[in-house]
C-alpha cells in the first residue's frame, strides 16, 4: 500500500468530524448568547399603580406591561404567601384604605409553571414533599397583631414594611412580576386587575434569536465550504469516468481524496488497464487472421488463371469480395489503432467539409443552413480524422441507397445532433437495429457492387460511441431513412 492511500481518511470519519464541529460550534454560540445576553427584566408596577387600577383609574403601567381589568362573582383563590410576599398585599391594603380581608393580591408564575401547579393536578406531583409530610404546605406563621409585617425590598433585604405611600415623595414601593389583584365592591361582587400575558417574542427572545441567526450565518458557511472539499472527489470522480466512457484511451485517474475514492479510481484504473489489453488482443487476432487470409487468396487466384472461363470469373469475383471485406477490417484496425489527440471541433466545420468533398465527387449531398438562433457554435471534444469518416459513411450510405443525402447540425438538448436523411426504399422497423451488426446487408443488397461489405454502419456506430454519442436510424414519414448522431458537447 502506497504511503499516499495510507494518509487518506474515509468520508464517513470526515463527515462525523464536520457534523461534530458543527453540533460544538453551535452549542458555543448557544451558551454565549445565554450566558452574555442580559437577562430578561421582569415587569415592575408600583402599589400605587395597582390600587388606581382597582379603583377603576389608568390601566397603563411605567415599569411593567399593560394590566387587564374586569369584574367577577367571586374573588381570585387565595393562596398562602410567603412573608417575602405578604407585604404587597398589605401595602395595597394600606394604599386602598380598606380591611385587608376586603383585598386579595396572588402572585402568577409564568405560563407553563402555573399550568403545572394547578390545584387538581397536586402540588405534590410537581415538587418533593415538605419535610416528608403530604399535603399542601403550611402556612406562614401569623405575626402579632401590633408587629408590622415583614418585606422583602429589591435589594433582597428583609424588615418591617414602611407606609406604603409617603405623602410628600410619593409610592416607592414595587411588585415584581405578574399578579391577580382583586377589591371587594360595595354590591359584593370583585374587581380583579391581573398583568396582561407576555408579547411573543419578547425582547430578550427577539436577541437570543438574533444572535443565534448571526452565529448559524458563521456556521454554515463554513460547514458548507468543508463539506464541499469533502464531496468534490465524487465530483471529479465521475467526470474522469464520463472522459472515459467518451475516450477509452483517456488518461487513467489520478485522485486525491478520502479513502473510498482513491479505492474506487484505483480500481477503476485496473478496469480501464484490463480492457484495454482485451481490445488490443482481440484486434491484434483479427488483424492477424485478416492478414494471414490473404495468402491463401492469392494462392487461388494464382490457381484459377488456368481454370476454364465460366469457372474462373465467377470464382474470383467471391475472392475479391473477400479481398476487399479483409482489406476494409485491416485498414479499420489500423486507423483505430492510431493514436491521435482529441480536441474541441466545430462539428459544422467538419460536416461542411464532408459534405463539399461529397459534391466535388458529383453526389447529391445538400447542408441545410442554420438558423439565426443557432448561431452559437456546436462545439465537440473528439477525433477530426474519426468524426469526419464518420460522416463519410452515412453520407456514403445514403446517396448509395437513397439517391440523395440531406444534412442538418443543431444543438439539442445539451447535444449536438447531426441528422443525413435520404430518399431511398427505408428499411422494415426490425432492421433498423440490425442494420448495425457487422457485415450485414439487405436482402436487395447482396452483391458487393450494390451493398459493400456491411462495415460501414458498424464503423460509424463504434466511432460514435467513442465520443461519448450514438447513432440511430429511423423512418421517415415520406420515405427513406434519417441517420441521427448524437454527440455531447464540449
Amino acid at each position: 500500500m502506497s504511503p499516499s492511500r495510507r494518509l487518506r481518511v474515509s468520508i464517513g470519519l470526515q463527515l462525523v468530524a464536520l457534523i461534530g464541529a458543527c453540533l460544538v460550534a453551535t452549542h458555543l454560540v448557544v451558551f454565549a448568547a445565554v450566558a452574555l445576553l442580559p437577562p430578561p427584566r421582569p415587569p415592575l408596577y408600583r402599589i400605587a399603580e395597582v390600587a388606581e387600577a382597582l379603583n377603576g383609574g389608568a390601566l397603563d403601567a411605567r415599569l411593567g406591561r399593560p394590566l387587564l381589568r374586569e369584574v367577577v362573582d367571586t374573588p381570585p383563590e387565595a393562596r398562602p404567601l410567603s412573608r417575602r410576599r405578604a407585604w404587597a398585599a398589605e401595602a395595597l391594603a394600606a394604599e386602598l384604605g380598606r380591611p385587608r380581608d376586603e383585598v386579595r393580591f396572588v402572585p402568577r408564575l409564568p405560563g407553563r409553571l402555573e399550568r403545572l401547579l394547578q390545584p387538581e393536578r397536586g402540588l405534590r406531583q410537581a415538587l418533593p414533599a415538605h419535610g416528608g409530610r403530604e399535603g399542601p404546605p403550611p402556612a406562614p406563621p401569623s405575626l402579632p397583631p401590633d408587629a408590622p409585617p415583614e418585606r422583602s425590598r429589591l435589594d433582597g433585604s428583609s424588615g418591617p414594611i414602611p407606609p406604603a405611600v409617603d405623602r410628600a415623595h410619593g409610592p416607592r414601593e414595587l411588585v415584581m412580576g405578574d399578579f391577580t389583584a382583586a377589591l371587594r365592591r360595595p354590591d359584593g361582587r370583585w374587581t380583579v386587575v391581573r398583568t396582561s400575558p407576555e408579547s411573543f417574542p419578547t425582547e430578550w427572545q427577539r436577541r437570543l434569536f438574533l444572535v443565534l441567526a448571526a452565529g448559524f450565518a458563521v456556521v454554515a458557511p463554513a460547514g458548507l465550504l468543508f463539506a464541499r472539499r469533502i464531496t468534490a472527489p465524487l465530483k471529479r470522480f465521475g467526470q474522469a469516468a464520463e472522459r472515459l466512457g467518451r475516450d477509452p484511451l483517456a488518461p487513467q485517474m489520478t485522485l486525491s481524496g478520502p479513502a473510498e475514492i482513491g479505492a474506487a479510481a484505483d480500481a477503476f484504473n485496473d478496469m480501464q488497464a484490463r480492457l484495454r489489453r482485451f481490445i488490443d488482443d482481440r484486434t491484434a487476432m483479427v488483424g492477424a487472421i485478416s492478414h494471414d487470409l490473404r495468402t491463401p487468396l492469392a494462392r487461388i487466384r494464382f490457381k484459377l488463371e488456368r481454370a476454364p472461363a465460366d469457372v474462373r470469373q465467377g470464382v474470383l469475383a467471391d475472392v475479391s469480395q473477400m479481398e476487399q471485406m479483409i482489406q476494409g477490417v485491416l485498414t479499420f484496425i489500423r486507423d483505430e489503432g492510431a493514436p491521435r489527440r482529441r480536441e474541441p471541433l466545430d462539428l459544422l466545420s467538419v460536416v461542411e467539409v464532408v459534405a463539399d468533398d461529397a459534391a466535388m465527387m458529383g453526389w447529391d449531398v445538400e447542408l441545410a443552413e442554420s438558423e439565426p438562433d443557432d448561431a452559437e457554435p456546436v462545439t465537440v471534444e473528439g477525433d477530426a480524422v474519426a468524426l469526419q469518416r464518420l460522416f463519410v459513411n452515412l453520407v456514403e450510405n445514403a446517396v448509395k441507397y437513397g439517391g440523395r443525402a440531406r444534412l442538418s447540425v443543431a444543438r439539442v438538448d445539451g447535444h449536438a445532433v447531426v441528422e443525413i436523411a435520404d430518399a431511398g426504399p427505408g428499411l422494415s422497423p426490425e432492421d433498423l437495429e440490425r442494420a448495425f451488426a457487422p457485415f450485414y446487408r439487405t436482402d436487395a443488397s447482396r452483391n458487393l457492387d450494390a451493398g459493400g461489405m456491411g462495415l460501414g454502419l458498424p464503423i460509424a456506430r463504434s466511432t460514435a460511441r467513442a465520443h461519448g454519442g450514438d447513432i440511430t436510424l429511423s423512418a421517415r414519414p415520406e420515405g427513406g431513412l434519417v441517420a441521427r448522431v448524437t454527440l455531447p458537447l464540449a
